[in-house]
């Protein structure tokens, strides 16, 4: 039996799950511990961890569909200027202040620096959902690059993020794709996704949305690998449909 064939019900309960999440949680499908004030009107707070290409170009995304947004990087006049330009509903501040912020994190940072940003987030990351949008590539990232794309990211990053409920995301589209192609009208781009926690999924699904994209469940964790960086999906957009057909996903 092929592998994909083994996985495909683990991706039917985690969908199964996911819907029963969605259900159960209310408010946009944001969970207890995630609620603040402002979600009454289904609104989330979301602290971006690195703000560039990709962090600020699905951080401005998430601030047009009406999310408070605190953008953060190792360039505090950057990610200022870049709050000011967005306006209401943007802001700047360190990387432990956006994780204090954030009732759900995206994380957009070289690999290599993602043991670093788990230190400095520490306490703040358990229990916390985490959007990891970050690529392992070994010209770039050295020897832990090459480690975690053997592993796949989806086993390797939560080693860096103790406590994070942690869903891959965002990672294998190019950022030019995301930001002109966003909220286009016919068939969308699909946004491959993978969790092993329900209810974190869910919420990555409606920022995916949000955001202007179709959400494509591939599977747990482990199934992140099927879409890292190197493999076939990687960097060419594509419609949810033709994910699903490259991925060998039933619908």
């Amino acid at each position: 039996m092929k592998t994909k064939d083994v996985m495909k019900p683990s991706r039917r309960r985690l969908l199964r799950a996911a819907g029963a999440a969605a259900a159960s949680l209310g408010l946009g499908g944001l969970p207890l511990a995630a609620r603040g004030a402002g979600e009454a009107a289904g609104k989330m707070k979301i602290g971006v961890i690195g703000s560039g290409r990709v962090g600020g170009t699905v951080g401005e995304l998430w601030v047009k569909a009406g999310h408070a947004v605190m953008f953060s990087s190792l360039d505090l006049v950057h990610d200022k200027a870049l709050a000011a330009r967005l306006g209401a509903g943007a802001g700047a501040g360190t990387t432990r202040e956006a994780g204090a912020f954030g009732e759900v994190l995206f994380i957009a940072v070289p690999y290599a620096a993602l043991p670093q940003v788990g230190r400095d987030l520490g306490d703040a990351l358990k229990g916390k959902i985490v959007l990891d949008a970050c690529n392992p590539i070994p010209r770039r990232d050295g020897d832990m690059a090459i480690e975690a794309g053997a592993k796949g990211t989806g086993i390797a990053s939560p080693q860096f993020l103790p406590g994070a409920r942690l869903v891959r995301a965002f990672n294998c589209v190019g950022y030019t794709s995301m930001k002109s192609e966003a909220h286009r009208a016919g068939e969308r781009l699909g946004i491959p996704l993978a969790a092993d926690d329900a209810a974190a999924l869910q919420v990555a699904v409606r920022l995916v949305q949000d955001a202007g994209f179709e959400p494509v469940v591939v599977g747990g964790l482990v199934r992140a690998k099927d879409f890292d960086y190197g493999t076939p999906i990687f960097g060419r957009p594509r419609t949810a449909a033709e994910v699903r057909q490259v991925l060998g996903i039933r619908s």
